[in-house]
């Protein structure tokens, strides 16, 4: 029986995976990763963090859980796989079943042949089209060398004006890495939000929050990089404004590196990405590919996405690793594109669909609510969540979740990822059988709160206004009742100001006829969080008022200017 060879082509996350899936199937393969750069099996994901300061040591972005860097000596000797590192991979010969290749060191090429070709070449870094790129001090944050930049400019402390272009998962990751070396940030967003996997609201949230750490325009691209003696001086906006910097980090996102791709003849999907099938397999039966350079579908809408995620990566590595041994028996079915990133002491998280892509995906009966709570009792040190839940009105399925706060957010977005991969209903959610103990969460955990108002709001027990519709209302002067329904300490202490009256709840059957006799005018209901301000709503129902809303998740979820 021959032995199979198998070549993988990248050595960041998906390859290796690839190839030790692919040893532990099979002792006796040939099996050999080619990758550009020096290093192996980085932890991108773990940059910012190692730019922060988090930890110091930069051989834990290259490590196993053992402790072991992942090196070319620790692959031969724990898995008996050779790496060919500081090679490019410069052509695949599909008829030959060869690849050829370039020693990067010393300028050497040569060929090797395949059984089977795994290529997970990754993606490149997005890059603005403007003057001044090649500038000392302007930077992205893709590569181990980038962060090894970054991590010197943390260390040496001499540069205090940064400016990090592109509000998206690694701009904001790299604006607290940087505020956390005492540097001054500037961050720049040419759309009208932060993060665009959120829906308006919620990153208006984000947003609200960056800027206390931060400075923050939006609606605003760059105009050019100018430089002085080839350092760069300034960061020029679009609209004519300068803001002076010594650093500028390009993190606008990234495309498919697809070049072997194509000019192999392997077809490229429509967002950018290599096509694959569930098994990771390319057109070509003998060749699969992996990570960031493919496109894979959204489980939901079943468009292809490109969705380059580190936990995808790996997941699909092993797939492909499996099949290249034993034939198509494993597979990698989609993603629901979900997600999560550190911004400063807040927690960001969705998963499944946004509202605005579920109109984009055509999907029109959709119904949401936004639930603030703790993630835990008070007592406890509990911590604000809010969360932005998206249903099918029809059916009741679990389109999307978006959570936010300094709360336990990677739980919540969890909870409500294996609901929409489950295939689960608001009425499946509603009784949940979730682990409770006070450390851990409320007695009615949050994410069963949030199908809880949910349930309320689709079986006409609860009607919800959120912050955009009533901010949008107040524009129009019509007749409105707004009520705060909480205690007077906690409206001296914060309160909206927008013409709000201050009944509190325990007082509010006593004082109805200071409310407007007739009942047909519309009165819009809150507290801190809106729980208060949902029984002032069926209290109000109860004596006849015909139109009364709650503002969802109250003044926590507010996300314009308060009063206090």
């Amino acid at each position: 029986m021959s032995t199979k060879r198998i070549i993988v082509i990248g050595g960041s996350a998906a390859g290796p995976k690839a190839a030790s899936k692919a040893r532990r199937m099979d002792e006796n393969a040939e099996i050999t990763i080619i990758q550009k750069a020096s290093d192996l099996s980085m932890a991108s994901c773990g940059y910012p963090y190692y730019i922060g300061g988090f930890f110091d040591d930069r051989d834990q972005l290259l490590c196993s859980p053992a402790g072991v860097v992942r090196d070319s000596k620790f692959f031969w000797n724990a898995k008996k796989i050779t790496t060919m590192v500081n090679t490019e991979v410069t052509a695949v010969d599909r008829a030959r079943k060869q690849v050829r290749y370039t020693d990067l060191v010393s300028g050497m090429g040569g060929s090797l042949e395949y059984d089977k070709l795994i290529i997970a070449t990754g993606s490149t870094p997005r890059m603005p089209q403007i003057p001044g790129l090649e500038l000392d001090g302007v930077t992205t944050l893709q590569s181990l060398p980038d962060a090894d930049y970054l991590r010197k400019v943390r260390d040496e402390g001499i540069i205090r004006k940064a400016v990090v272009i592109g509000g998206g998962l690694i701009g904001i990751e790299t604006c607290e890495a940087l505020n956390l070396a005492g540097i001054e940030i500037t961050l720049i967003e040419l759309l009208p939000q932060l993060l665009t996997f959120l829906d308006k609201k919620m990153a208006k949230l984000v947003e609200k929050y960056v800027m206390t750490k931060a400075n923050v325009i939006l609606e605003n691209g760059v105009a050019a990089l100018l430089g002085e003696n080839g350092k760069l001086v300034a960061v020029k906006l679009q609209n004519g404004t300068e803001i002076p910097c010594q650093l500028a980090v390009i993190a606008i996102g990234v495309v498919p590196n697809t070049k072997l791709a194509k000019e192999s003849g392997l077809p490229i999907g429509p967002s950018g990405g290599m096509m694959v099938n569930e098994y990771m397999q390319t057109t070509d039966p003998d060749i699969y590919a992996v990570g960031d350079c493919i496109e894979i579908p959204n489980l939901i809408t079943g468009a292809s996405v490109h969705a380059p995620y580190g936990d995808l990566a790996n997941l699909q590595g092993r797939v492909a690793g499996e099949n290249v041994i034993s034939g198509n028996v494993a597979r990698f079915p989609g993603t629901i594109q979900t997600g999560i990133c550190k911004v400063f002491d807040y927690g960001v998280g969705a998963t499944g669909l946004s509202k605005k892509n579920c109109h984009r995906a055509g999907i029109t009966s959709i119904e949401t609510v936004v639930n603030a709570s703790l993630d835990k009792p008070g007592f406890m040190q509990g911590k604000l969540l809010i969360t932005k839940l998206i249903v099918d009105k029809l059916t009741g399925n679990i389109l999307g979740a978006q959570v936010l706060g300094p709360g336990d957010v990677s739980k919540q977005v969890a909870i409500w990822a294996m609901a929409i991969k489950g295939k689960l209903t608001v009425e499946d959610m509603v009784n949940a059988d979730l682990p409770y103990a006070p450390p851990y969460s409320l007695a009615i955990d949050h994410s069963i709160a949030t199908a809880h108002i949910m349930q309320n709001k689709l079986s006409g027990r609860f009607s919800g206004i959120s912050s955009e519709q009533l901010r949008e209302k107040l524009k129009t002067k019509d007749a409105i009742v707004l009520l705060d329904v909480r205690n007077p300490d906690e409206y001296e202490q914060m309160r909206l100001g927008i013409g709000e009256k201050l009944i509190p709840l325990g007082q509010l059957r006593k004082r109805l006829e200071e409310l407007p006799q007739d009942k047909s005018i519309e009165i819009i209901t809150w507290c801190k969080i809106s729980l208060r301000g949902y029984e002032a709503a069926l209290i109000l129902q109860a004596n006849g008022f015909q139109n009364v809303k709650v503002l969802e998740g109250g003044i926590m979820a507010w996300p314009y200017k308060r009063e206090k």
